[in-house]
């Protein structure tokens, strides 16, 4: 058996464990010395990153990070950012790396302007030039001077993310990227229902999302096995509906400062979160917290199986809407972004035309509160709200009537968010080998993953109805970050190129050696991942 890294993380991962975490986190309290030595360190050739950039040209010596580099900045933003990359760069590269305020030709250059070539590439566009000299990040936003940061750091060599001291050289091609995305939303959703992640784990999820230039990080935070979210209004919706999760583990819930902490260090990364009510379906939670949501009255237990479709709000009751105002009222309150997801998926239990009459109530109570309603595709069947956005999570075998019916949304204005299942949902399992994950929707290898055009998914929808792309991460199966990290990777990237890059980019031949090329870069950062045989992976060193 090997015993490379890549190899030891993915035994760990297929036991679940995180002890190989741990570890990790206990060594980098006793950092060695680098080795003597400058060895020649193969560059990552300018652009040779995930997602592909718009733009790559090639030329010049590079620049080198060495003892003598300072980060230069101005703005509060550009601060904010030069603190976060030097935190990134310290402790692989021991260097000071001091973050100046001034302008100066040399170092790291971050720089925010409105000059033609940043406005030309948008909100989330950047340029990265590098020279013998200097290495400039430039963006119109801090949103884009961000995204440049996980373009540098992958250029970088991959040992750059290690939290102990190592060997460099720290080179950069030379030459200009110039770069902006396809599509505005890039999302990765987590399901803290199934099975409750932490505050911590959560942010760790962030980040690895960040790194690929996601910008929004959708969560589930309720489901038939577990509420996840205080509600003053409606306390033992956490108390006791998130007092469990599937199998029956304790389960958990976040605090109102806990959430807005998630959030916050979420916009820290750039990234948006969209809270999501599962409803009317996917309830239980809920139904077993308080009685009198139940037609009957009758409270049912908790459930921590994995079964769907049996649960539902009364529809016809004046309580039920006055609990949605109450949650959708004091969830909108702590929650900055623009969108906020009410499910409507499964909804088995609730009868076509309770169905429309929910939905038609409930989309207002959303805008009344400032956000703009986002629902699973189910939300076409009723009568979309105008603005509203349908997240299409369909596949191979769903039927043609459904699909039209999405398709006929879009075209009267309904905006599309695609995570198609047999594509995009990071739980699948890989091959019937695979020993975690579902496979309801097919066995989803790393290519499949990859080869698909969001643009021509749903033939008949118009491309300009597509806002973008998710790669959900559903947990009945996943308990801990080792089992997020098996299944998001190497499978997220590729959902985020998708959302990123241009259609013309988008080769399998060439983006599966790029993504083989991110493996030692995993290794650094203990990320524990799939070694599909589909992909070129480095030799075991």
């Amino acid at each position: 058996m090997r015993r490379t890294p890549r190899a030891h993380h993915r035994t760990s991962r297929l036991l679940g464990s995180l002890l190989l975490v741990a570890a990790a986190g206990i060594s980098s309290f006793a950092a060695a010395p680098a080795p003597a030595g400058k060895p020649k360190t193969p560059l990552t050739p300018l652009g040779q990153i995930v997602p592909a950039p718009l733009k790559a040209e090639p030329g010049g010596a590079g620049y080198e990070i060495t003892a003598k580099t300072r980060i230069r900045v101005g703005r509060p933003e550009e601060r904010r950012i030069g603190e976060y990359l030097a935190k990134v760069l310290r402790p692989s590269t021991g260097y000071k790396l001091p973050v100046v305020t001034g302008e100066g030709g040399d170092g790291i250059r971050l720089r925010i302007s409105a000059e033609p070539e940043n406005k030309v590439l948008g909100n989330e566009g950047y340029r990265v030039i590098s020279t013998r000299g200097s290495l400039t990040i430039t963006s119109w936003s801090d949103a884009g001077l961000f995204h440049g940061v996980q373009t540098v750091r992958q250029q970088l060599p991959a040992a750059v993310e290690k939290k102990t001291r190592q060997r460099g050289p720290w080179r950069i091609a030379g030459g200009t990227i110039r770069d902006m995305p396809r599509y505005g939303y890039r999302s990765t959703m987590l399901d803290v229902s199934r099975h409750f992640f932490t505050v911590e784990q959560v942010k760790r999820y962030i980040d690895q999302a960040a790194l690929y230039k996601m910008n929004k990080l959708h969560l589930h935070l309720s489901d038939d096995q577990g509420w996840r979210i205080a509600i003053d209004s409606w306390p033992r919706l956490a108390t006791y509906g998130g007092s469990t999760q599937v199998g029956g583990g304790k389960g958990g819930y976040y605090t109102k400062a806990q959430y807005k902490e998630i959030v916050a260090y979420a916009a820290s990364r750039h990234l948006e979160v969209v809270p999501e009510i599962d409803m009317p379906g996917h309830t239980n939670a809920a139904l077993a917290s308080y009685a009198e949501l139940n037609c009957d009255g009758v409270a049912p237990p908790l459930y921590t199986g994995t079964a769907v479709g049996f649960s539902s709000l009364c529809v016809k009751k004046d309580v039920t809407y006055d609990f949605v105002d109450d949650v959708i009222r004091e969830l909108a309150a702590m929650t900055p972004g623009k969108y906020l997801h009410i499910g409507g998926d499964e909804a088995h239990s609730t009868s076509h035309e309770d169905f429309v009459a929910f939905m038609d109530k409930v989309q207002p109570v959303v805008a009344k509160y400032g956000k703009t309603v986002m629902g699973w595709h189910q939300l076409t069947g009723a009568k979309p709200a105008e603005g509203a956005v349908a997240q299409y999570w369909g596949y191979d075998r769903t039927g043609a009537a459904e699909r039209e019916q999405v398709v006929d949304a879009a075209k009267n204005g309904t905006k599309l968010v695609l995570s198609p299942a047999d594509r995009s949902y990071l739980d699948m399992k890989y091959t019937k080998d695979t020993p975690l994950g579902l496979s309801w929707a097919g066995l989803v290898e790393v290519q499949r993953s990859y080869d698909w055009d969001p643009a021509t998914y749903l033939k008949g929808a118009p491309a300009d109805a597509v806002m973008g792309v998710e790669a959900p991460l559903w947990t009945e199966t996943l308990s801990t970050s080792a089992h997020l990290d098996y299944m998001a990777f190497p499978r997220l990237p590729g959902i985020a190129e998708l959302g990123w890059s241009p259609a013309a980019t988008h080769d399998w031949e060439k983006y599966k050696v790029r993504l083989a090329a991110q493996a030692p870069r995993w290794d650094a950062l203990g990320i524990g991942y799939y070694e599909s045989p589909q992909v070129p992976w480095p030799a075991a060193g």
